[in-house]
Order: C-alpha cells, then sequence, then structure tokens
C-alpha cells in the first residue's frame, strides 16, 4: 500500500472477521477498510498494490470466512451506498449496502410489482446481484435494467445484464469489479402487497433458527427438490461437530451453537455433502460462500 495516499474512511489492521460475519466465525483480515464515500473507497483502492488481494464485504450473511483469516484488503462497505430512488413509473436505484428488505418494502409503498421476494433476502441488494439471489419464485437478476461498479483502479462503470451471465444462484461478469448500485424495473400495473411481505417474513420466522448464528441456506436447490429435504431424509438434523450443528428447525441451515470454530462448520458441511451423495445420489452444491486460509 502507498502510504502517502490520502483516504478518509476507518482503516483497521489485523481485524478479525468474526466481528462481522452472521455465523460469528473467521479469523483476521489482514486489512479492514471502511470507506466514507464513493470517491474515498476510490482514492484506497488506487493506494493499494497491484498484487494485493481485495475482498468485497457486505453484513457477511452468506459467508463462512476460515480461521486462518483473509490476506489482503477487506472492503466493509455497510455505512456507504444504502439510498434508494425512483426514477420514472417503473425503475427504482438502490444501493448496494441496502438490505434486500427494505428494498422490498420501500417498493411495495410505491405500489410497485413483483418485489414482495426481496423481503425473503437476508442479506443487501449487492449480495443479491452478486449470487442472483431469490425467494418465494423471484429473483433478483430478473428486474436489474443496469448496474454500476466499481474496479481496483478506482474506475465507476455502467454496465447492462448483457455483460454478464446469469443462471440459478450464479453471476458472472468482468473480473475485480464490485456492485455498488443496482437499477431495478418494475412493473406499476402489478399491485404487491405488504401483507404478502408480512407473510413472507412470519413465514422465515416459524421455519428457519433466525435467533441464532448462522449463514441462512447453506445449499443451493437442487432441481425438482429441496436440498432441506435431502439433508433431513438422511438423519442430519442435529449432526453436530464442535459447536456447528444442523439445525433442528431447517435442516438446510447450521447453527454455530456452542463457540464453533470456521473449521467446525466447514465439516459439518462436507458430511452433509457426503451423506446426501451416498444415500441420494445427489451432489448439493454451496450456496455459502467460503473463502479464507485454514488455520494451521
Amino acid at each position: 500500500m502507498n502510504s502517502t495516499s490520502a483516504f478518509a474512511g476507518e482503516l483497521r489492521r489485523n481485524e478479525p472477521m468474526s466481528k462481522h460475519t452472521s455465523l460469528r466465525v473467521g479469523g483476521p483480515a489482514d486489512l479492514f477498510y471502511k470507506p466514507a464515500s464513493l470517491e474515498d473507497l476510490a482514492v484506497f483502492l488506487q493506494s493499494l498494490d497491484s498484487d494485493t488481494p481485495v475482498f468485497w464485504f457486505g453484513l457477511g450473511s452468506n459467508l463462512l470466512v476460515r480461521d486462518g483469516g483473509l490476506r489482503g484488503a477487506v472492503i466493509a462497505t455497510a455505512g456507504i451506498f444504502k439510498d434508494i430512488e425512483r426514477h420514472d413509473d417503473d425503475s427504482v436505484v438502490a444501493g448496494a449496502s441496502l438490505p434486500c428488505t427494505l428494498l422490498a418494502r420501500q417498493c411495495i409503498r410505491w405500489g410497485l410489482g413483483p418485489s414482495e421476494f426481496f423481503a425473503g433476502i437476508p442479506g443487501t441488494v449487492g449480495g443479491a446481484l452478486a449470487m442472483n439471489a431469490g425467494a418465494h419464485g423471484g429473483e433478483t437478476w430478473e428486474r436489474v435494467r443496469s448496474v454500476r461498479t466499481i474496479d481496483r483502479a478506482g474506475n465507476v462503470r455502467v454496465r447492462t445484464p448483457d455483460d454478464y451471465s446469469v443462471g440459478y444462484r450464479s453471476v458472472k461478469g468482468p473480473a475485480d469489479e464490485w456492485f455498488v448500485e443496482g437499477t431495478f424495473v418494475f412493473d406499476s400495473s402489478v399491485v404487491p402487497s405488504m401483507e404478502a411481505m408480512k407473510g413472507m417474513l412470519d413465514k422465515r420466522k416459524e421455519t428457519q433458527p433466525l435467533g441464532l448464528p448462522s449463514c441462512g441456506s447453506v445449499f443451493r436447490n437442487p432441481v425438482g427438490d429441496h436440498s432441506a429435504r435431502l439433508i433431513e431424509a438422511s438423519g442430519l438434523k442435529g449432526y453436530r461437530i464442535g459447536g456447528a450443528e444442523v439445525s433442528d428447525k431447517h435442516a438446510n441451515f447450521i447453527i454455530n451453537r456452542d463457540d464453533a470454530t470456521a473449521a467446525d462448520i466447514e465439516a459439518v458441511i462436507t458430511h452433509v455433502r457426503n451423506t446426501v451423495r451416498e444415500q441420494h445420489g445427489i451432489e448439493l452444491i454451496c450456496e455459502v460462500r467460503i473463502v479464507g486460509e485454514v488455520l494451521s
């Protein structure tokens, strides 16, 4: 890093990622930076050496950071990119750090649908864009008109869906670019329902272990089936390694029951995948992102 570069924001060294992930696990990040603005972020990115890894961090709700931590620079944007604006009759511009639940609520207030499904996504707009998150039959990129990104040289670009290859819980696009904003198109003739959104949130409370540290759904649903059903049918509810446990409430959730390590959680993930493969012949694919180094 060029120490002469002047940037605002907050920079920490050897920051425990366990303080920031929803699983409450994760070793230290070499650098943990919270920018004050988009311009500030651009200056910081320009100050980094070209070979310094950059990891973009939102709410940490779909993430398992290994116990050895993360090398390079973690960019934590939760303090910025939270604006939401209506631009015309059918489009909404939302910052990447805006929680998807707030996007859903505001779109419903504006009478723009179908938007309720965003309330079922437990993360930010940026995270939803990065993985094509979805819930209750809706997917993020079905609604995308354009996005704004920033690259590691600090350049800001506007891109369209044609610049990305989008699939089920999968988005591939230009390397070393991160989402800072999305423009979403809705249909003012489709009347959204606040009651439907509340019903989705109530269902989450009833069926998911929301009061315990977790990363949300661990595995993608295979075609024509549900990962939770396969895991439960394999007799794995309540299966535990160290402090990590397959939830008794929802089998596609792994919870940090008692001071789990990232290694405990990853070991449970591996056991669940192996067991489902052996018993059902189906290879479960992780939805949670596993990053960082194993503690030596």
